[in-house]
């Protein structure tokens, strides 16, 4: 008899479909509405930001389930980093990350550093560790020094502390959608499915434009 009512219940499942699996997301819960929405660069395509620091622990664990992820957004959606800087420790990580950009190197060097600092316990407050550790990927160190503060990477620290701030971030990691939701930290699997929902949501705001 058990039997017979689990499987009436498997096959009513089964018919439900999709909607059985369905989410709700709710705002203030889930995510939040950012007060004073920020602009985006390309307004024809839905804008996903990811905020990280490279100590963060959390960050580092999420980041292979993001980069997944990444992989098969549809070109409609662009994905970005922002490294928050939201204190000095925090700064000189975002710093870091702009050089690197800056050099064209994060593609190749952004999950190396990521392990660097939680395997191998790389300090990159210390100058001289990280340029070590620099040299050691075949990085010229000097052209990493004479980046390190241009004015670009000085620009681009500058506008992500800015738009940290009118995100009102308070932690990492975190996802901001078309510069109007952000989805704070969670597990991988529901900062992604939020995610997916608001850029589905935001593709609906924007046809309404």
């Amino acid at each position: 008899m058990v039997k017979r009512v689990l499987f009436v219940l498997a096959l009513a499942f089964a018919a439900a479909g999709p909607a059985a699996h369905a989410q709700t997301f709710q705002e203030g819960v889930d995510y939040m509405v950012i007060k004073q929405p920020i602009q985006t660069d390309n307004p024809a395509r839905v804008e996903v930001v990811e905020f990280f620091w490279y100590g963060c622990p959390h960050c580092y664990e999420f980041d292979p389930s993001l980069e997944s992820w990444v992989k098969a957004l549809p070109k409609d959606v662009e994905f970005k980093r922002i490294p928050a800087p939201l204190n000095r420790v925090w700064e000189t990580a975002a710093r870091v990350y702009y050089t690197l950009e800056s050099m064209g190197l994060v593609e190749k060097l952004h999950t190396p550093l990521f392990n660097a600092i939680h395997q191998d316990r790389l300090r990159i407050t210390n100058e001289r560790a990280l340029l070590e550790w620099l040299d050691s990927k075949g990085v010229d160190t000097k052209k990493f020094s004479a980046a390190y503060r241009s004015f670009s990477v000085e620009s681009k620290l500058k506008r992500a502390q800015q738009i940290s701030q009118a995100a009102a971030l308070e932690g990492v990691p975190a996802l901001m959608v078309n510069g109007k939701y952000l989805v704070p930290g969670q597990s991988a699997a529901r900062m992604l499915a939020i995610t997916d929902s608001l850029i589905a949501q935001s593709r609906k705001e924007m046809a309404k434009k």
